[in-house]
C-alpha cells in the first residue's frame, strides 16, 4: 500500500536474586563478558524464550550513587584446597590421548585446563565469601557485580576487589497524600455513537455509478495522477493509479475537492496543491505541487441503515437493542481500561518527583532489554526478518528508551514499597491464573510452563508484578472523585 497525497490516506493500490554470583578473572571493567538480557519483568505474559540477538552490550557504567566496593581476601591454604579439588575432579573425568581415563598427572590436567579451573576455582570460593561481605554492609544488591581487581594463584592468597549496584533505602512516608486528578470513567452518548458509526462505516460498500453526471460532495472519484513538486529538481514524476478520493472528505486536499467537484468522467483536469507544513507525508509537507488528473469513474458510498437485520449480521446478536447493548458495554470497559490507565501513570510520575531517589543502573539497563524485547516481538510478528532485525541501529534504540525505562524502574521500586507498608498479598490461585494465561499465549502445557517457570525464578516475578498491579490499583481506587 503507498500513501496517497491527494487524499491524505493509504489508497488501495531486576531486580537478580543473589543466588549464586560467578566471577572469573575476566569479568572485569576493562573486559567484561556480554550479559544475557533478562529484562525486567513487565506484565505482557511473555513467557516463552526467543532469541533475538540484540543484547550484545558491554555492562553498564553503575550509579555512583547507588554503588559500593567489596574487598576479599581468601587464605592461600584455601585457595590450595580449591585449586586441589577441582583439579582432582577434571583428572578423574578428562580423556587425554596417552593416558588411561582417571591416570593423567596432574600436571598435565593444569595445563590442558588451566582456564576451566581457575573459573570452577572462583566459582567455588567466591559466592558464598561475596554474599557474606555484601550482607555485612547491610544492602540490597541488584544486577550483576564488577571486578575491578583479581589475583589468583594456586598456592598464593586470592585477593578480589569489586564494585555492586544496590536499592537504596528511602523513605515514602506521606504517600498517601499524593493524588492526581481522577477523570471520569463513564461513556458518554458521543463515544456511543461514534463507535455506532464505526461500525457501519466498516460494512460500508463503495459502487460505481452508472449515470453520467458530475461530481458531487460525497461520491469518490476513481482517478489516476501525475505531479511535480515546484522548485525541485527531482525529475520523477508522483504517479498513481486508480486512487479514491472522497470529494469533501475530511482527509482529501481541499485543492482536489475544488478541482474535482463537478467534473464528469474522462474529464483531465490541472491542480494546484499546496501542503501544510504539517502534512503527515514528509516529502510534501509545506511543499507545493502541479497535479495533472484524469477521472476515471464514479463511485457513491452506500452506509447500511441501524435494524436487527445489520446487527445479525456483525454477528451473534439478536436484535439492534442487543448490538448496542453489547457496544455499550466495550465502549464502557475501553474507556475505563484506558482512564485508568492514563490516571496511574500520572500517579506514578507524581509519586516519582514526590520521592526521588538513585536508580541502579544495571535494573533501568535489564528494563531496556524488556522494552526492546517486547519491540522485537512485535516487528518480527509484522514480518520482519531476523537479518532485517540485525540492521537496526540498537545503540540508537537504547538510548531513546532510557528515560522511560528509568520511570519504569522507579515506578516499580516505589510500587514495591508501598505494597510492602500496605501489606499487599498475592494468593498462588491469582500466580495459578496467571500461569493458565501464559500457558495458552506460548501453546505450553500449564503443568510444563509452570515446571519452567519454577525452575528459572519466574513464578516469584509473576508474583511481585501482580502484587505492583494490586498496589497500583488500591492507590487508584482511593483517588478522590
Amino acid at each position: 500500500m503507498s500513501y496517497c497525497p491527494i487524499a491524505g490516506e493509504f489508497s488501495r493500490g531486576a531486580k537478580r536474586a543473589w543466588k549464586a554470583t560467578k566471577l572469573s578473572s575476566v569479568d572485569t571493567i576493562e573486559n567484561t563478558p556480554e550479559q544475557e538480557a533478562t529484562g525486567h519483568e513487565g506484565h505482557t505474559h511473555d513467557h516463552d524464550h526467543h532469541d533475538h540477538d540484540h543484547s550484545h552490550t558491554p555492562a553498564p557504567v553503575l550509579n555512583p550513587d547507588c554503588t559500593r566496593e567489596v574487598v576479599l581476601d581468601i587464605p592461600a591454604e584455601d585457595v590450595t584446597k580449591a585449586f586441589r579439588g577441582v583439579t582432582r575432579n577434571y583428572q578423574k573425568y578428562a580423556r587425554i590421548p596417552g593416558f588411561r581415563p582417571g591416570k593423567a598427572p596432574e600436571s598435565v590436567i593444569k595445563r590442558k585446563y588451566e582456564n576451566e579451573i581457575r573459573k570452577d576455582v572462583l566459582d567455588q570460593i567466591l559466592p558464598g565469601k561475596f554474599n557474606q561481605a555484601v550482607a555485612e554492609q547491610g544492602v540490597s544488591p541488584v544486577g550483576q557485580p564488577q571486578v575491578t581487581d583479581l589475583k589468583l594463584e594456586d598456592g598464593e592468597p586470592l585477593h578480589v576487589k569489586a564494585v555492586f549496584e544496590y536499592l537504596p533505602e528511602f523513605s515514602i512516608e506521606g504517600y498517601q497524600n499524593v493524588t492526581v486528578p481522577k477523570p471520569s470513567v463513564e461513556a458518554t452518548d458521543e463515544e456511543f455513537n461514534a463507535e455506532m458509526e464505526q461500525l457501519r462505516d466498516s460494512r460500508s460498500t463503495v459502487e460505481p455509478v452508472e449515470e453520467e453526471r458530475p461530481l458531487v460532495d460525497g461520491d469518490w472519484a476513481l482517478i489516476s495522477y501525475e505531479g511535480k513538486i515546484e522548485g525541485s529538481d527531482d525529475t520523477a514524476p508522483i504517479k498513481g493509479e486508480e486512487a479514491l478520493v472522497e470529494i469533501g472528505g475530511k482527509d482529501t486536499v481541499e485543492a482536489f475537492t475544488s478541482a474535482l467537484r463537478g467534473a464528469t468522467v474522462g474529464q483531465t483536469l490541472d491542480v494546484s496543491a499546496s501542503y501544510p507544513a504539517e502534512y503527515p507525508q514528509a516529502t510534501l509537507a509545506n511543499k507545493t505541487v502541479d497535479y495533472t488528473i484524469d477521472v476515471k469513474a464514479i463511485r457513491k458510498r452506500t452506509v447500511p441503515e441501524l435494524n436487527d437485520d445489520f446487527a445479525k449480521e456483525l454477528g451473534e446478536y439478536e436484535s439492534l437493542a442487543d448490538l448496542e447493548t453489547k457496544v455499550r458495554e466495550h465502549v464502557a470497559s475501553r474507556k475505563r481500561r484506558s482512564v485508568e490507565g492514563e490516571t496511574k501513570d500520572r500517579l506514578f510520575h507524581a509519586l516519582v518527583e514526590r520521592f526521588p531517589f538513585p536508580v541502579p543502573e544495571s535494573l533501568v539497563q535489564e528494563q531496556i532489554d524488556a522494552r526492546l524485547e517486547r519491540g522485537l516481538r512485535a516487528l518480527a510478528g509484522q514480518g520482519m526478518s531476523p537479518e532485517q532485525m540485525r540492521k537496526l541501529d540498537f545503540a540508537r534504540l537504547r538510548a531513546a528508551q532510557r528515560d522511560s525505562a528509568a520511570a519504569e524502574v522507579k515506578s516499580g521500586i516505589l510500587l514495591a514499597k508501598i505494597a510492602h507498608a500496605e501489606n499487599v498479598q498475592v494468593t498462588d490461585e491469582e500466580v495459578d491464573h496467571e500461569v493458565q494465561i501464559g500457558a495458552m499465549q506460548t501453546g505450553e502445557s500449564a503443568d510444563a510452563l509452570l515446571a519452567r517457570l519454577t525452575q528459572e525464578g519466574g513464578l516469584a516475578r509473576i508474583r511481585e508484578q501482580l502484587k505492583r498491579e494490586k498496589t497500583a490499583q488500591l492507590l487508584y481506587d482511593r483517588l478522590p472523585a
